[in-house]
């Protein structure tokens, strides 16, 4: 996993957290797509912010999350989980490697676009599940895009917001309205939109065109009345699930750090144990997390949250895999 120097006359290193490379974890880079040596995920960032419409910054995420990962970095054996009594992580049940960042072209969005759309479909044909950094939520509209050839898949969105908006003043491809150009692919079979709360998360005509297309949307509120499986109840076992994850669906007194806070979001166990949920019940097929923005972050407990929780479901799906293996 971690890379190790070796010398005669060395020690054995102890690969800090703040030494070496940051790779996502201490994983092995492979900026190769044609290379990707039977990885089962492939964590690819897609640093794009132009598709913003208040504060800037997400650009930085992905390096961000990268940086933050090395404090959660593991080897061979894996992670040691006492209240599930689970060891998450090991190398027999999931090989992770970094596949660096699609190219991003300045001021020319859809471009940029285009681009992270390619490198996902270079992961898909690699036979590895692509796991994407943003970026801000505009990237979900390429990374569902690259989809297309794949057999069809359900959308798991959380998010503070719907993301449905078709357009304003002509733009149509703002991190506003990546559920809604997501609506009209053909190889998406419906959307579930959890955790979006107060009032600014939608306005009342793109609510009610998200309705029209059929979003399932289970409100903050209702969710913490009726939980994680109630809240995924109307997806059949076993659905192909493509989950993109907004940091702002999280509350910012633990995840300051993003563009469009809005306060009531999910606490870390409400998130870890609705992942948890989707990996037991679903085939997921690729995830992306989005909207991490570092200038807004200065103690660093943003990144930190979005490592931690991409490695708890990272950890989740292939140990679920590994034991439907049996």
């Amino acid at each position: 996993m971690t890379t190790q120097f070796k010398s005669r006359n060395m020690p054995e290193r102890m690969n800090l957290p703040f030494v070496g490379l940051a790779t996502f974890a201490g994983q092995p880079a492979c900026t190769d797509w044609d290379r990707l040596d039977g990885a089962d995920v492939a964590v690819l960032g897609i640093p794009i912010d132009t598709a913003s419409s208040y504060r800037v910054g997400t650009r930085f995420g992905p390096r961000a999350i990268r940086e933050a990962s090395m404090f959660h970095g593991f080897g061979p054996e894996g992670v040691f989980d006492f209240e599930d009594e689970v060891t998450y992580l090991t190398a027999e049940e999931v090989k992770i490697v970094d596949a660096g960042d699609s190219d991003v072209i300045y001021a020319d969005t859809k471009r940029s676009l285009a681009n992270a759309e390619l490198a996902v479909r270079a992961l898909l044909d690699a036979k590895t599940m692509p796991y994407i950094l943003g970026g801000d939520h505009a990237i979900t509209m390429a990374t569902v895009a690259a989809y297309s050839n794949e057999k069809p898949i359900h959308i798991i969105h959380l998010d503070a917001h719907f993301d449905f908006i078709d357009e304003r003043n002509g733009i149509s491809w703002g991190h506003g309205s990546p559920m809604r150009r997501a609506s009209e692919m053909a190889h998406v079979k419906g959307i579930t939109t959890l955790g979006p709360h107060n009032m600014a998360s939608v306005s009342r005509k793109d609510y009610e065109a998200a309705k029209a297309y059929g979003t399932h949307v289970v409100s903050m509120r209702k969710f913490r009345s009726i939980g994680a499986a109630a809240a995924l109840s109307h997806i059949p076992d076993g659905e192909r699930v493509y989950v993109s994850i907004d940091i702002d669906s999280f509350d910012p007194s633990i995840a300051p750090g993003t563009a469009t806070i809005s306060h009531g979001g999910f606490s870390y166990y409400e998130a870890k144990d609705l992942l948890q949920e989707i990996a037991w019940r679903f085939e997921v097929v690729g995830a992306d997390f989005v909207e991490v923005s570092p200038p807004y972050d200065p103690s660093g407990i943003t990144s930190l949250l979005a490592a931690r929780i991409s490695l708890d479901f990272i950890g989740s799906i292939f140990h679920e895999r590994a034991k439907r293996r049996g």
